[in-house]
C-alpha cells in the first residue's frame, strides 16, 4: 500500500495532465474532421471518433500497466524488446497488408497494426541502454557506429516497407547523441549535406553554357565546391594535414551531388519527389501533389483569429481536405478554433516537450536521462514536421501528429514511449 501510495506521489502529473489534454483535444477534433449529422453518438464505433475512443480507453489502461511495472524491467529487457520488433518490421515485409503503397500493417480480422510506430520506442530503449552503459564514450568511433547501426537498422527496414516517412523520424535520435557528447561539427556536416541536397535539386536540371561547353547544374555546383576548397587552402596553407581533409570533403560532396537524381528516382517514391519538388516551387500541381497543402493553407486561412465555430469548418465538412483526421488533424483545429486554438495546441505541446526536458535534467539514472531525451527528440520531429507539412513548410511525407492523429497503432506507441518515461521519472528517486 505504501508503494502505491509513493508511486502516486512521485509522478509528475503536470505530464501526465498535458497528455490527457492534448488526447482529449485530439479526440474532439477527430470528431469535427468526420462529423456527419447522420451519425452523432460519440460511441458510434462505425466511425473514427468512436473508434478513437476506444483507442483511447485502451491507452489509459496501458498507462496504468506501465506506471505498475518495475522500472528496471525496461533497461534490463532493452535489447529484447528491439531484437522482437526488429523481427516484426522484418515478418511485415513479407506477410504485411498494403496500404497506400507501404507494406507496413498486420491485418488480423478487422484489427491492423504498424509495428514501425512501435520501432521507435524500441529503439529508443536500446539507445539509452547502450549509451548508458559502462565504458560508454561517444568520442570513440566504435561507440558511434553501434550507436548509428541501433537507430538505422530499423529506419532501414521501414524503407524496405516503403514507409519513407516513418523511416525519417529516426533522424531525430541525432539530437540525443548530440545532448549526450556527440561533436556538434558532424551535426553540422549534416545540416550542410542537407543544404547541398536541395541546391542540388534546383540546379540539376538546368544545363548551362560556358565558352561553347554545355555544363550540367550538378557539375557546376562541383565547380564552385572545389573553388571554395582550393581558397580554404590556400588561407590555411601552413598548417599541416590540411590537404587530405579538404580531399575528402570534395570526394564527399561529389558522391552526394551525384547521388540526388540516384534517391529522387529509385529511394523515393514518385509522389514524394513530385512533393518534394512543388514544396521547393521548382514543379507547380495545385491539382495533383500540392492539392493536399492547398486545401489545408485555404482551411487553416480560413478560419481567421477565432475560426469558424466547432463543427462549423466548412473544408473539414464537405471533404475538401484529404486525410484531414489523421495526418491533416492540424487544419481542422485551424479552420474551427483559428488562430487561438492553434496557438493553445501548439504552446501545450511545447508545455510537453519542455517539461520532458526539465524532468530529464533531474533523472539520476543515465538510462532515464537518455531514454527521456529520445521522447522529447521523437514527440518534437513529428509535431514540428506534421504542422510543417499543413502550412507549406515541409514536405508531405506522412506522420501523425502525437496524439492527435485518429490511428490506434499511433496513440499506443506515443502513449507507450512517454508513459515509460513517466515511470522512470517516478522512480528516479530509488534509482542509485
Amino acid at each position: 500500500m505504501r508503494g502505491n501510495r509513493s508511486l502516486i506521489d512521485n509522478i509528475d502529473w503536470i505530464l501526465v495532465g498535458l497528455y490527457l489534454i492534448l488526447v482529449f483535444a485530439g479526440w474532439l477534433n477527430i470528431y469535427a474532421a468526420v462529423y456527419n449529422e447522420e451519425f452523432q453518438s460519440i460511441f458510434d464505433t462505425t466511425q473514427r471518433y468512436g473508434k478513437q475512443l476506444l483507442w483511447i480507453g485502451t491507452s489509459v489502461v496501458l498507462a496504468v500497466i506501465i506506471l505498475l511495472i518495475d522500472e528496471r524491467f525496461f533497461s534490463t529487457f532493452g535489447y529484447f524488446i528491439y531484437g522482437i520488433v526488429l523481427i516484426l518490421l522484418v515478418v511485415v515485409i513479407f506477410i504485411g497488408a498494403e496500404t497506400k503503397g507501404a507494406t507496413s500493417w498486420f491485418s488480423i480480422g478487422g484489427f491492423k497494426v504498424q509495428p514501425s510506430e512501435f520501432s521507435k520506442f524500441a529503439t529508443n530503449l536500446a539507445l539509452a541502454k547502450y549509451l548508458s552503459s559502462m565504458n560508454i564514450q561517444l568520442e570513440k568511433f566504435k561507440t558511434k557506429l553501434i550507436a548509428s547501426i541501433i537507430i538505422f537498422l530499423p529506419a532501414v527496414l521501414i524503407l524496405l516497407q516503403n514507409d519513407t516517412g516513418s523511416a525519417l523520424v529516426y533522424a531525430a535520435f541525432i539530437l540525443v547523441l548530440y545532448r549526450e557528447g556527440l561533436s556538434g561539427n558532424i551535426l553540422l556536416v549534416g545540416i550542410v549535406a542537407a543544404a547541398l541536397f536541395i541546391i542540388t535539386l534546383f540546379f540539376q536540371s538546368i544545363n548551362y553554357d560556358l565558352w561553347g561547353y554545355t555544363i550540367e547544374g550538378a557539375e557546376l555546383i562541383l565547380i564552385g565546391i572545389f573553388a571554395l576548397l582550393n581558397i580554404v587552402f590556400y588561407i590555411n596553407r601552413k598548417k599541416k594535414g590540411i590537404l587530405l581533409p579538404l580531399i575528402g570533403v570534395f570526394i564527399a560532396s561529389g558522391v552526394l551531388v551525384k547521388s540526388v537524381d540516384y534517391v529522387f528516382t529509385s529511394v523515393l517514391e514518385p509522389h514524394q519527389s513530385k512533393r518534394i519538388n512543388v514544396l521547393l516551387g521548382l514543379e507547380s500541381d495545385p491539382k495533383g501533389a500540392g492539392y493536399n497543402v492547398n486545401q489545408s493553407l485555404i482551411a487553416i486561412g480560413s478560419g481567421g483569429f477565432f475560426g469558424k465555430g466547432y463543427l462549423e469548418g466548412t473544408q473539414t465538412k464537405f471533404d475538401f481536405v484529404p486525410e484531414q483526421s489523421t495526418d491533416f488533424i492540424f487544419c481542422t483545429i485551424g479552420e474551427e478554433w483559428g488562430f487561438v486554438g492553434s496557438f493553445f495546441v501548439v504552446a501545450m505541446f511545447l508545455g510537453l516537450l519542455l517539461r520532458i526536458l526539465f524532468l530529464c535534467a533531474r533523472q539520476r539514472s543515465s538510462f532515464a536521462r537518455i531514454y527521456g531525451y529520445g521522447v522529447a527528440a521523437i514527440l518534437f520531429f513529428h509535431f514540428t514536421i506534421n504542422i510543417g507539412m499543413t502550412i507549406g513548410l515541409a514536405p508531405v511525407i506522412g506522420i501523425p501528429l502525437p496524439f492527435f492523429s485518429y490511428g490506434g497503432s499511433s496513440l499506443w506507441a506515443f502513449t507507450i514511449l512517454l508513459f515509460v518515461f513517466v515511470k522512470m521519472d517516478a522512480d528516479r528517486l530509488e534509482i542509485l
